[in-house]
């Protein structure tokens, strides 16, 4: 079923429900939100755009974000959500390889675009996104069939270039009935707050709060500021929020530093990155229990496990601490095991691969069937995760298999930084991995090895950086040595790398 008819659905029922907000201001009801996607969508519709489709957003968060994408979804056409922090280069990247027919981005999004892409941009800060909404748009979307893709999601994989997840239609409704049952209950009277991007995670905690036709809030700010948060929720709540570790962290930092208790926050699910144990019972302590956690990928959508409330608050269990430390118990509609290299199924308690099967598991990857083969295997999704399971069902996570950094919630992929640096002339080997780091959860460091003779500036480094890459991306540290550990296969061995790290005080 189509995503928009859940919308289509909240405006026939609770059309004068408030919809959309900035801040604290009310941009729609459900009325006019349903409105301005049905207008979208006819606009879409008038320039050839529908079913089988692709339409891309490039943009930071916004209310208007919301209806762009519900309009795409009117028109019947998917939506390629690409992260408004990433580099421009990157996101024309994207947006070449789902072959889109046209681009919604932000004013700024749209100026680095426009010599990029050979599509048209559509700003929605401006007058030609305002005509489109105000288009009079048929009443119901496009049918689709759960089998249609309805969000296209990019995410990086260890050879730097990104993977396009497909998300069914099926998928969509899998892990919003899943959040039902294993995540939080959802009522008109709560609002959902989108402080980490609208791309990701937390925009997809919007069909949870479309069907019971709950609020919308974006912050004034557009992205995350942990007073502004808290100011928020006092006056807007129940507020629930999707949340990466380190913004748990800094969250419980103001709460502290204010006096604010938690007041108006209704749930923060955290997911993204390791959660220290030492700060998530100092969140319930300062907070209360406001927190629940989720396990998924993009792969498997926020599906994968979830630990409950009740067990993130639980003190008095004779297991609460381990507990504590996993990530829950497989989500109601699909199915959990672990796995040994062969794909047979371990006792519990045994460590091995984290794999996952059920109705919210993608089709495959976009136009990659290599990929694809290797990750859907013997009916599993293979997540890279490794991990095990206790008796009860709660899976811990023991490792990343891939080396994938996780700063602030996002990932970063060290494949991806290294082969920048290495089109320095100067650079002759570089390795990139994460040092734990108390704000971001990791930062990430560059070791460089340079040709004999030759130097590297880090300042020039970096600037390479900051013209190929997204920010978040770059190395806040670069440590020259003379040669990187290898193996005796000629692998360099990360695993030193970081030990060095280890004692690094800088």
């Amino acid at each position: 079923m189509n995503p928009a008819t859940w919308l289509a659905r909240a405006a026939a029922r609770h059309g004068t429900a408030p919809a959309l907000f900035k801040g604290t201001t009310q941009e729609a009801d459900y009325a006019a939100f349903a409105a301005r996607a049905a207008g979208v969508g006819a606009a879409l519709a008038q320039r050839g755009i529908g079913k089988g489709d692709r339409v891309a957003l490039f943009m930071q968060n916004s209310t208007e974000y919301l209806e762009a994408l519900y309009g795409i979804w009117w028109t019947g056409a998917a939506a390629v959500p690409i992260n408004g922090k990433l580099h421009e280069d990157e996101a024309a990247w994207i947006i070449g390889e789902s072959d889109v027919s046209l681009v919604f981005a932000d004013d700024k999004s749209a100026a680095a675009l426009a010599d990029r892409v050979s599509v048209d941009i559509i700003s929605t800060q401006g007058a030609g996104f305002d005509r489109m909404r105000e288009q009079t748009g048929n009443p119901q979307p496009v049918p689709l069939a759960d089998k249609d893709i309805a969000w296209l999601f990019f995410t990086s994989g260890t050879t730097g270039r990104p993977k396009g997840v497909m998300m069914s239609c099926a998928n969509i409704a899998s892990m919003t009935l899943s959040y039902f049952v294993d995540v939080d209950d959802v009522r008109m009277e709560d609002a959902i707050l989108y402080a980490a991007p609208m791309s990701h995670g937390a925009g997809l905690y919007n069909f949870m709060h479309v069907l019971r036709a709950a609020r919308h809030v974006v912050p004034e700010s557009g992205g995350f500021d942990a007073r502004e948060i808290l100011s928020l929720a006092t006056q807007v709540g129940p507020v629930s929020m999707f949340a990466a570790p380190t913004m748990v962290r800094r969250l419980v930092d103001a709460a502290k530093a204010t006096g604010h208790d938690g007041e108006g926050l209704r749930t923060i699910v955290y997911a993204g990155g390791p959660m220290y144990e030492a700060d998530i019972l100092e969140a319930v302590e300062v907070m209360g229990p406001r927190f629940v956690q989720i396990y998924g990928q993009g792969e498997c959508p926020m599906g994968i496990t979830a630990l409950s409330r009740l067990d993130v608050a639980d003190r008095k269990s004779p297991r609460w601490r381990a507990r504590l430390n996993s990530v829950g118990r497989a989500q109601c509609t699909v199915e959990v095991a672990i796995l040994d290299a062969d794909g047979r199924e371990l006792p519990r308690g045994d460590v091995g691969e984290i794999a996952v099967r059920g109705a919210t598991v993608m089709p495959g990857y976009w136009r990659n069937p290599t990929a694809t083969a290797e990750t859907l295997k013997g009916g599993w999704l293979w997540t890279g995760d490794i991990g095990w399971m206790d008796e009860d069902g709660y899976v811990t996570l023991q490792d990343r298999s891939k080396d994938v950094i996780i700063s602030g919630g996002s990932n970063i992929y060290p494949r991806e930084v290294e082969e920048v640096l290495l089109t320095h002339p100067a650079v002759h080997e570089v390795a990139v991995v994460g040092k734990p780091d108390p704000e971001w959860g990791e930062v990430v460091v560059a070791f460089v090895a340079c040709v004999p003779g030759q130097t590297a500036d880090a300042a020039v480094l970096d600037a390479l950086c900051l013209d190929r890459i997204a920010r978040f991306k770059r190395p806040k540290t670069y440590r020259f040595v003379d040669a990187l550990p290898k193996n005796n296969y000629g692998k360099v061995v990360k695993t030193d790398l970081r030990e060095i790290l280890k004692g690094d005080a800088t």
